[in-house]
């Protein structure tokens, strides 16, 4: 590259320091401005900086490969011209050069043996610039534990991370050494909820503490756990742990202040709670269910209210308005769109949608995009197969890992999907409540298709799936009857055909 100063920019006119193109000198911002928006080469229809005179088109701009010259885009290390970052080198390089800095263990003078997964994956970043900027980000947070771990200063382990802040630096490192492989998988939600747990026990008397902890522990925390493990752990389920926690709580101290245990309270006293705190019924419920079920007070019992039905508040009419706006507005985010429509077409819960995986989905070439929300793949409609094409066809990259994990819907911490909210706040924002809208979905496919069928296409239980049809005003129950007797009807037809050439079949009598 061949810099000379205070010459005329051929493009912008300004006088500064300029390297010399066949064209003409060039300032650093035009330079810059050039490599950092490629467009397709004319010649070689390769995505490349376009600023040289084509050898055999007057007039037309190609690439330096294709104009035979050298390029002044190009990485001074590498050669490539691909993501530009420095005056002479590109970012991968550099990024290589900081990493190389950075996890280096003193006593080998390699990378680090524990923090290689990590290296790998970062140095082939689909976007290095934004790894060197996570690096360098203020308070820098996750280079300065990383060079303390290849230092051997710190433990690569997650007892590390559990003796510091939980803040979002800390927390984004350490899933981004889980993502690697450097540490084995956890559950951050689970590891939230214990460490407010062991907070809030420390301010509780013995007796209260020790009760609470078996409810929180043994009960709450087990069943969190167990979800988490399912794949179907949710914010919802997390905020009524801690909400029946609480209300276990405010139980315990209200019999603590009259100098009783909650093993000792008496049905009567229950009831005089209830009605000094006639809003903690719901969070208190569970908390006695599990006395009497761990015999810890047999005495005292609060009734469970019998389900009730879904309520249907949204017209069939609105749902296809707020669909219609989906197809149509590219105003809205494209996750949030197709998203809403698995809500409003197939009746799919947010929980559901944002832990969808990639191979849930099969888009044949020219041919119908096919959706398996459970057992059965459904062909998307017009419209909305060409959503998802569209969307599977941009490139998304969320956070600074490299590793595909498979998720449908990335989400920005490394290795794990997109958070509901994510999707409810886009949702909302645009007039449309996800859970009244799906509520009106089931109960429009409760009326059109049969409750078995209608369970294994959407992944509801069957007894749900007769639920809504029962809500839907559909007596479903002859379905299996009516589509065996057509089965069998249809067998034995072809048998007589099969056995009688040229029969004539039309007037046989049905079976019984």
């Amino acid at each position: 590259m061949t810099e000379s100063r205070f010459r005329e920019c051929v493009r912008c006119r300004l006088v500064g320091t300029t390297v010399m193109l066949p064209t003409g000198p060039i300032c650093y911002r035009c330079r810059r401005n050039i490599a950092y928006h490629p467009a397709v080469c004319p010649e070689c229809f390769e995505l490349r900086p376009i600023a040289y005179p084509s050898m055999s088109s007057y007039g037309v701009l190609v690439c330096a490969g294709c104009a035979g010259e050298e390029s002044v885009f190009a990485c001074a290390e590498c050669g490539r011209e691909d993501h530009p970052y420095g005056a002479t080198r590109c970012a991968r390089c550099i990024l290589a050069e900081r990493l190389a800095e950075l996890l280096t263990d003193p006593g080998t003078g390699t990378i680090h043996a524990g923090l290689r997964p990590l290296h790998d994956e970062l140095a082939a970043a689909t976007r290095p610039q934004s790894v060197i900027t996570w690096l360098k980000k203020p308070p820098a947070t996750g280079a300065e534990l990383l060079g303390r771990m290849a230092r051997g200063e710190l433990p690569i382990s997650h007892d590390t991370f559990r003796a510091l802040p939980a803040d979002r630096s800390h927390n984004y490192l350490r899933e981004l050494l889980t993502s690697a492989g450097v540490l084995a998988p956890y559950h951050p939600p689970i590891e939230q909820i214990e460490r407010w747990l062991a907070d809030l026990l420390d301010g509780l008397d013995h007796d209260t503490a020790a009760v609470i902890s078996r409810y929180g522990r043994w009960h709450h925390l087990r069943r969190l756990r167990g979800l988490a493990e399912r794949g179907t752990l949710s914010k919802a389920s997390i905020y009524s742990a801690r909400s029946k926690i609480n209300g276990a709580i405010r139980l315990a101290q209200w019999a603590a202040a009259r100098g009783i245990t909650v093993d000792q309270l008496t049905q009567t006293e229950l009831e005089r709670y209830l009605a000094d705190h006639p809003g903690g019924r719901t969070s208190e419920q569970s908390f006695v269910a599990w006395l009497r079920r761990t015999r810890t007070n047999t005495r005292v019992n609060i009734p469970w209210r019998e389900e009730t039905i879904p309520q249907v508040v949204v017209s069939d009419a609105d749902r296809w308005n707020q669909i219609n706006l989906l197809l149509h507005d590219d105003t809205i985010g494209l996750y949030a769109r197709i998203g809403g429509l698995f809500t409003l077409l197939f009746a799919q819960p947010l929980e559901t949608i944002v832990a969808m995986r990639t191979d849930q989905i099969t888009i044949e070439e020219d041919g119908p995009v096919l959706v398996a929300f459970d057992a059965i793949p459904i062909e998307m409609p017009p419209g909305m197969d060409e959503l998802i094409r569209r969307y599977l066809g941009t490139p998304r990259t969320p956070s600074i890992a490299s590793r595909d994990h498979g998720w449908l819907f990335p989400g920005r911490h490394p290795g794990r999907h997109m958070v509901r909210e994510n999707f409810r706040a886009k949702l909302v924002a645009n007039g449309i409540r996800p859970g009244q809208s799906r509520h009106v979905a089931m109960f429009a496919l409760a009326g059109e298709v049969p409750a078995p069928i209608l369970a294994e296409l959407v992944g509801i239980a069957d007894k749900t799936a007769v639920k809504w049809a029962a809500l839907a005003a559909r007596d479903w129950a002859g379905y299996i009857t009516d589509r065996n007797e057509a089965f069998r009807s249809t067998n034995r037809t072809h048998r007589i055909e099969n056995e009688i050439p040229g029969a004539d079949t039309t007037s046989l009598p049905a079976q019984s």
